[in-house]
């Protein structure tokens, strides 16, 4: 048992499997308590069980560690709220969440359903929120937090992801939110875009060359769970750690304006804007005509 966490009480949904599984038990093993939730679905969405929360509590309690297992679905207020609560009566505080629990539903956006869009973007963003809105209400009165929310790097945006990758990027916004609105309490807020071997990135239809293992990203949130990030200042980033790489993900801000004279038209905004504007490639897109080419010339007989 470490002690890099020694103290603080820490909540970490979709901890069941994966890396959130692998947050639980390093939180733990840093001497963190663990609110373990687990709605206990399917990456489909198939039918919940609470037996995965409960097997990762017994692994911790095994170890020597304190846990609580909570079954609920945090995609609704009151599942997010009882996480917290859970924490507060178990073991009197909340100092970090990590929101992690996520699902897919994979169509092409023209083939899109609602039944597809919904519980993607309720349980990776709707999720994150509940759960930080719950935190960080205690935490505010705490003078003292840290909220961790999940992104990916499909927040660039994805081929036939749009629900996922319209989630991943809101929980950037919504973090940032978060970062800005509570500073002042002494609350921080920071996310991560994995790269791991996982349920998830089974399905990744392109080779990832540079991945990792949930232990690898588990190392990475309990860094940011701590007092040190907190003394860093570190907050309101993005974060991608994928095998022996750690990157830092770029702040917006405009990249180039031009301005003009009198009024804007359609005629002198066409005249205007692509040579003195511009626009800033997609590298995805790049790498998509690159690899329609490429399949192209494989397609074509040899002569």
């Amino acid at each position: 048992m470490g002690n890099f966490l020694a103290g603080r009480v820490v909540a970490v949904t979709g901890a069941g499997r994966g890396i959130g599984r692998a947050v639980a038990l390093a939180a733990a093993a840093e001497g963190a308590k663990v609110v373990v939730n687990d709605y206990g679905v399917s990456i489909e969405g198939g039918e919940p069980s609470s037996e995965v929360a409960e097997a990762v509590v017994k692994e911790i309690v095994a170890a020597g560690g304190e846990a609580v297992a909570v079954a609920d679905d945090i995609s609704t207020m009151a599942g997010g709220q009882r996480i917290v609560d859970t924490a507060l009566a178990r073991f009197g505080r909340i100092d970090g969440v990590v929101c992690v629990a996520g699902i897919l539903r994979e169509r092409m956006l023209f083939n899109m359903g609602e039944d597809e869009w919904d519980p993607v973007v309720a349980t990776h963003l709707k999720g994150t929120f509940t759960v930080f809105r719950a935190a960080s209400a205690v935490m505010r009165k705490q003078g003292s937090g840290t909220l961790i929310g999940f992104t990916s790097g499909n927040h660039q945006g994805s081929v036939a992801q749009a629900n996922y990758s319209a989630a991943k990027g809101g929980i950037i916004s919504l973090v940032r939110s978060a970062a800005l609105g509570l500073h002042k309490y002494g609350v921080t807020a920071n996310a991560v875009a994995p790269v791991a071997r996982t349920r998830m990135s089974a399905n990744v239809p392109m080779e990832l060359k540079e991945i990792g293992s949930p232990e690898d990203v588990a190392a990475l949130v309990v860094y940011l769970l701590s007092s040190r990030a907190r003394d860093e200042g570190i907050t309101g980033q993005v974060y991608t750690i994928a095998g022996p790489k750690i990157a830092v993900w770029a702040q917006p801000r405009e990249l180039r304006a031009g301005y003009a004279e009198g009024a804007w038209t359609p005629e002198r905004i066409a005249d205007f804007l692509p040579g003195t504007v511009g626009v800033d490639p997609m590298p995805l897109l790049t790498q998509l005509e690159a690899m329609a080419q490429a399949a192209a010339t494989q397609s074509r007989p040899n002569k």
